[in-house]
């Protein structure tokens, strides 16, 4: 259907898909457009990380791009692509004039990851100790420079219907604009064989350390909410992963206490399945959230927040607990992690939220099909 079709990614960082939610999305996007037939150029002007995928071993073609520099028009005008699809915002603005001049015949397709102006929001608004209110939203030059982006593109992917509520109601953007497109998994993923209770032990907290949700919930993991779950369950541990963690984190380290900061690791699946209950409570934050994607996948209980499970919720209960306060976490957690009832039901509503969340082929056919009207 889009064989031969040009297809130029410019990404605001390499993808890093075993490090952050933000990757594997992103490698999830590239599959889609290799299954399709595109021919992919992903272009990106950040310096290449430790865990970043070798694109150049999937048949894609990678270009190391200026910003401000005029060797992108050379590019755009040698590639002639038909889609261009910018990585967040920030690359829009920084590209998005170029294909306009250079391109102007190019389906411009910005993919948000997550709101950016709201994420940002939130968290001026925590450090404030204060709760967001839209109007915030609405004096915010992140949310005008964003919202700006959505209009000057002709499709816009978004990963939480929450934030497509947002923008259409608060912002007046046009719903056919805007396209739901959330992590997706293919049958075997959503079908795991996962481990029993009892072959289960400890708590998990993961997620990349250079993400500030990520950072606040560790600390409040270890200041507030540990404490209260090591009271009631003295020999329990908590085993911390994430990329990219710094001297501060790795100082939390407590073998004493069971408050071990492991950082990278190599299978996180694995980890999240050898695991009793995962623990995820963020302070602010937007999108939805890799980590209890994964909880639901490997049949693992999470014990969250409001900001937690927004755009993650279906018509059945939350695989887990929805709590806003330290010993109410601490709470929800140790009965989840002793009550093997209340543990076996979340279980098996962690696989049965995935499956009504993130199956591939239908939002795939979605995709493609929505694809298919604007490229004619």
């Amino acid at each position: 259907m889009f064989a031969n079709q040009r297809l130029l990614i410019i990404g605001t960082v390499w993808p890093e898909p075993e490090s952050s939610a933000a990757g594997s999305r992103m490698m999830q996007l590239i599959e889609f457009f290799k299954k399709n037939e595109f021919q992919i150029t992903f272009a990106c002007s950040a310096s290449n990380l430790e865990f970043s995928e070798d694109l150049k071993k999937l048949g894609i073609k990678t270009v190391s791009i200026k910003i401000n520099d005029s060797g992108f028009d050379r590019l755009i005008q040698d590639l002639k692509p038909d889609v261009v699809l910018f990585d967040r915002f920030m690359t829009e603005e920084q590209f998005g004039w170029r294909v306009s001049e250079h391109c102007p015949q190019a389906l411009r397709i910005l993919d948000t990851e997550d709101l950016f102006c709201l994420r940002h929001a939130r968290h001026n608004a925590y450090k404030k100790k204060q709760v967001m209110d839209e109007t915030d939203l609405l004096r915010s030059d992140l949310a005008k420079r964003e919202v700006a982006a959505i209009f000057r593109c002709d499709l816009t992917l978004m990963i939480s219907p929450k934030e497509i509520e947002l923008l259409t109601r608060l912002f007046n953007v046009d719903a056919r604009l805007l396209h739901y497109l959330p992590f997706v998994f293919d049958s075997h993923e959503l079908g795991l064989s996962n481990p029993s209770y009892e072959q289960r032990a400890g708590f998990i907290s993961i997620g990349n350390f250079r993400h500030p949700p990520n950072w606040d919930s560790v600390l409040w993991l270890n200041q507030q909410v540990w404490p209260l779950i090591r009271k009631q369950l003295p020999k329990a541990e908590l085993f911390i992963y994430g990329a990219y963690p710094p001297p501060k984190a790795t100082a939390l380290h407590d073998q004493q206490n069971g408050f071990l900061v492991k950082g990278w690791v190599d299978d996180a699946d694995i980890a999240m399945q050898s695991a009793r209950v995962c623990l995820a409570p963020l302070r602010f934050g937007a999108g939805i959230k890799g980590k209890l994607a994964q909880a639901m996948l490997c049949a693992t209980p999470s014990v969250t927040t409001a900001v937690g499970v927004e755009g993650m919720q279906t018509k059945l209960p939350w695989p887990g607990a929805i709590v806003s306060d330290a010993q109410g976490i601490a709470d929800a957690a140790v009965k989840l992690y002793q009550d093997i009832d209340a543990w076996q039901c979340a279980s098996l509503l962690g696989q049965q939220n995935a499956q009504l969340l993130f199956e591939k082929r239908s939002h795939f056919l979605k995709f493609s099909a929505r694809l298919t009207t604007l490229l004619g």
